[in-house]
């Protein structure tokens, strides 16, 4: 599942992360690349324990913490600490790799599976040309430029890419999660139960209905997930 979710950050928390990105201090991205991405990867990255990097942690940690349909959809147990890239002049671009299975964070030494991945976007498409995620979905790749402040989640197995960036710069915030509910098709049920759960309260309100739906989506939650 592919799933755009729009204004995860305000307007005035991108204004921020806008000032931090440009004071901060970048440094090679392949830092972070597996052996096979690392091949393929030409961008910069800000580092893990940069106090730019730790605050810009904090503010989009604190919008996804408050977002539902991202708790919904991706039911995240650990999420992997975000990083922040750039791409531009002569570190423009990352080709076709596939997201290691597990991370390992190298100061705490915590594992996480990553079976989602997620790109926010922190800048406005008019800022750049190029520099679309294109993701591979058997059908061809799907080309995904976001406004700022928007998100893209999608399954970490994917086959992905970052076109080249050829005017301007691209700023984006990206990391992995391991899921509560590691089927893929097992979340995906979860979250378009819960979607429909939503909107039934929202056109009836409260009704038997809803209440036994919302029993039927906490049970599947107990058979499913691993806390």
């Amino acid at each position: 599942m592919l799933l755009l979710i729009p204004n995860v950050l305000d307007a005035a928390t991108l204004a921020r992360c806008s000032d931090l990105l440009d004071q901060a201090d970048w440094t090679d991205g392949r830092v972070t690349a597996g052996s096979q991405a690392a091949t393929v990867k030409n961008n910069l990255q800000l580092p893990e324990a940069s106090p730019f990097a730790q605050q810009l942690r904090a503010s989009v940690l604190e919008a996804l913490s408050k977002n539902p349909a991202f708790f919904s959809a991706a039911l995240p147990r650990r999420i992997y600490p975000l990083l922040f890239n750039r791409y531009g002049g002569e570190a423009n671009s990352f080709g076709n790799h596939v997201d290691n299975a597990i991370r390992t964070h190298p100061a705490s030494a915590q594992h996480v599976r990553t079976d989602l991945s997620f790109t926010l976007f922190l800048n406005d498409p008019a800022d750049y040309d190029g520099g679309e995620l294109i993701i591979e979905d058997g059908m061809g790749g799907r080309a995904v430029k976001l406004p700022a402040g928007h998100l893209i989640l999608y399954p970490s197995y994917s086959v992905h890419r970052v076109e080249a960036v050829t005017r301007g710069t691209r700023l984006a915030c990206f990391s992995w999660l391991e899921s509560m509910v590691r089927e893929p098709q097992q979340r995906e049920l979860l979250y378009e139960l819960d979607m429909s759960i939503v909107a039934l309260r929202g056109e009836q309100g409260e009704t038997d209905t809803t209440v036994r739906l919302t029993s039927c989506y906490h049970n599947l939650m107990r058979m499913w997930a691993t806390v």
